[in-house]
């Protein structure tokens, strides 16, 4: 309280206490930005008591002045006590909420790397609100009887909405991947659950959406079926830095099914060991510089080339950042994955 002891000695020295006494007035106000409502109204009465205690040894020419300075210090810490009140609810709610959002994430994004017999996924996830944990981007691995399943997708819009359509798909991925023989069968899961999902949104009068997809399966062999929903297309990063841009053709997205002239293709490319798969989302290849220009994703991966999957996901997310001067502008999923070495087993 020395601001308030030094205000009270210079206006007892210099005969203006009304005047300096005055800012008294706001010091309950900083109090509540930063303060427990305790220490609040601790500020709030120490000021009205140093107000007061002005007026009584040096008081106005006007009685009413003295009315005045009293009646606005107790109105201005009264609210600056509910102020705090309201911001520290409002602090515990926020709290609460991500608190929710974690267990949220956890349930739908299981937080990488993750191994199977077949591969090592590993990866940066991170939504366009800094507030949420979990955005429109989803991503999961299966290890089924019949090889690795992966996935990755971007549901269509952002917000709840947007989340519980991400739920339906990774819950019919997690069932699907361990029941379907086959890469098609499993897509046709998918698509099932977005279409079921959209009807319900339907009946709510909320939007239906689609959802961006890329869906493989990874086995022992070194050729690797993939399905690609509308989904940006992944790389492979060879021996010496060299970059294959995989899938050239992609189908509609999930829950447009119904529009496609014939069903979905399965499609294959080899992923020998010693190479790295990369995946992402529009989040990465749609990043831009403030001058409009794409990120260079595949030179970028030549220069990152060589690098355990996690350092190499996080570089390009990294220089994403910096090339966009720190503005994102849509969620991003980086995933890199290679094939599983003995040493990567527990």
């Amino acid at each position: 309280m020395g601001l308030t002891a030094l205000i009270l000695v210079l206006g007892l020295l210099t005969g203006t206490g009304l005047r300096l006494i005055s800012l008294l007035v706001f010091l309950p106000a900083f109090a509540a930005a930063f303060c427990s409502v305790r220490q609040t109204v601790f500020t709030a009465c120490w000021s009205a008591a140093a107000v007061a205690l002005s007026l009584l040894y040096h008081p106005e020419q006007s009685r009413g002045d003295d009315i005045v300075a009293l009646t606005l210090t107790a109105v201005f810490g009264g609210l600056s006590v509910l102020g705090c009140r309201y911001r520290i609810g409002h602090e515990n709610e926020m709290l609460r909420l991500r608190s929710t959002a974690t267990a949220m994430q956890r349930s739908i994004l299981r937080p990488l790397p993750l191994l199977t017999d077949q591969v090592l996924m590993d990866g940066v996830y991170e939504p366009l609100q800094e507030d949420k944990l979990v955005g429109g981007d989803i991503y999961d691995l299966a290890a089924s009887p019949y090889g690795t399943r992966v996935l990755i997708g971007d549901v269509q819009g952002k917000g709840l909405p947007a989340i519980g359509t991400a739920f339906a798909v990774i819950g019919a991925f997690r069932e699907a991947a361990y029941r379907e023989r086959t890469l098609s069968g499993l897509v046709d899961v998918l698509e099932e659950a977005v279409v079921r999902h959209n009807a319900i949104a339907a009946d709510a009068d909320e939007p239906e959406r689609f959802v961006t997809a890329l869906v493989l399966c990874i086995d022992d062999s070194t050729t690797v079926q993939a399905i690609s929903c509308g989904h940006p297309r992944p790389y492979l990063v060879g021996p010496g830095a060299t970059v294959s841009v995989l899938l050239e053709e992609a189908d509609l997205p999930l829950g447009l099914g119904s529009l496609a002239p014939a069903a979905r293709t399965v499609g294959r490319f080899d992923f020998p060991f010693g190479t790295t798969l990369l995946l992402c989302t529009d989040g990465l290849t749609e990043a831009r510089s403030p001058d409009g220009t794409f990120f260079p994703l595949r030179k970028r991966l030549a220069e990152e080339a060589g690098q355990p999957p996690g350092r190499l996901t996080r570089s390009l997310h990294a220089d994403s950042r910096t090339f966009a001067a720190g503005h994102q502008q849509d969620d991003i999923a980086v995933l890199a994955l290679c094939r599983a070495r003995a040493a990567d087993r527990p």
